[in-house]
């Protein structure tokens, strides 16, 4: 049978972030110092592992609600979605025979429920330092205060800003040996490395906002500012350099099979995708500067590239010879000429003005 659709990671931590009902029972279960055991399911699962205890009829969850009933010291049943309290002062009898980690035998427990259903329990100690988890399957989730979150996050974004100006350096470099006709391998894999990081990052950084929820909504904001566009440049500069190009040859899902260990090695980065020795000389097609063009279609950046084939033929091409690929003409041939000259003379992708 197939796990359910919460135990999916990013989506529990969703359910559990600052200002959801959930987040904020177990908040006040905390500071009332009681502890907690929650089972968020329904069903012959839920029924095969409690016993005892009392079924309420349309008691709809709240925070205040779960909090009275974690007093009676005993495991409660929630709806999976959070909606209805089914049961309380519930004992749960998972299977002993599971294996866990854990020490507490409410912490115990809670780790073989989540095992043995398939469902999300939540877990607060009573005593000493006050913890609350969450266990799904064979994961757990300490649910962090918003302070650490806040300082975590802030902490990630910085490092997204460095790698991100430090990936607009390796395209800047990119372009400029572009111009001047002396691109290795090593040079395109330093870029596609430094988008890969950049990206990675910010899947990090997107787990601890889920864990924020709205409270990290300045956060997310300036991420995706950062994130945007990253994936386009990686995909663009593989299909410059690609052996074969293809429109189905995407390099994002090649990059994320790379091990982080391993991805700062561009030898092994350009190994992996194919693009030959680091130290060997190669070309630009003139995708990723075609790209910049404003209010050009793909299909005339085909017939630029299928002409021309590199983009250093397409840099010295004139109006004219440019006028006669299908699909320019004069007016056109004359716009690309302007940002031809503009892209050698300063050796960085200019957009121009639609």
């Amino acid at each position: 049978m197939n796990a359910p659709r919460s135990a999916d990671p990013l989506n529990i931590l969703r359910r559990f972030a600052p200002g959801t009902p959930l987040r904020t029972a177990a908040e006040l279960v905390v500071r009332q110092g009681t502890g907690a055991l929650v089972l968020l399911a329904s069903g012959r699962k839920a029924d095969a592992v409690s016993s005892g205890g009392f079924i309420l009829r349309d008691a709809k969850f709240t925070a205040q609600r779960l909090a009275e009933l974690a007093k009676m010291d005993a495991g409660i049943v929630v709806t999976e979605d959070a909606s209805e309290i089914l049961r309380a002062n519930v004992h749960f009898i998972p299977d002993s025979s599971i294996a866990t980690s854990e020490t507490g035998t409410r912490f115990r427990t809670a780790e073989r429920l989540a095992k043995q259903t398939g469902f999300p329990v939540l877990a607060i100690s009573e005593e000493g330092v006050r913890v609350a988890v969450v266990f799904t399957g064979d994961s757990r989730y300490a649910l962090r205060s918003p302070t650490v979150l806040h300082a975590e996050g802030n902490q990630s974004l910085s490092s997204l800003e460095r790698l991100r100006r430090r990936l607009q350096h390796a395209e800047d470099r990119l372009t400029r040996l572009e111009v001047d006709d002396t691109v290795t391998i090593r040079d395109v894999a330093h870029v596609l490395q430094r988008a890969e990081l950049v990206n990675r990052l910010g899947k990090d950084l997107e787990r601890t906002l889920v864990e924020l929820g709205g409270d990290g909504h300045l956060i997310s904001v300036q991420a995706a500012d950062l994130l945007d566009g990253v994936d386009e440049l990686a995909e663009l500069t593989y299909q410059d350099y690609v052996k074969r190009r293809s429109r189905t040859a995407a390099v994002t899902p090649r990059l994320a099979k790379i091990r982080t260990e391993d991805l700062h090695d561009v030898d092994v980065v350009a190994d992996a995708l194919g693009l030959g020795p680091v130290d060997d000389a190669c070309r630009a097609r003139g995708v990723r500067a075609l790209a910049a063009v404003p209010r050009l279609p793909e299909s005339v950046q085909a017939a630029l590239i299928g002409h021309f084939k590199t983009l250093n033929k397409m840099l010295s091409a004139t109006t004219a010879e440019l006028a006669q690929v299908d699909g320019v003409g004069p007016a056109r041939a004359q716009h690309l000429r302007n940002y031809l000259d503009r892209l050698q003379q300063h050796g960085t992708p200019f957009v121009l003005p639609d």
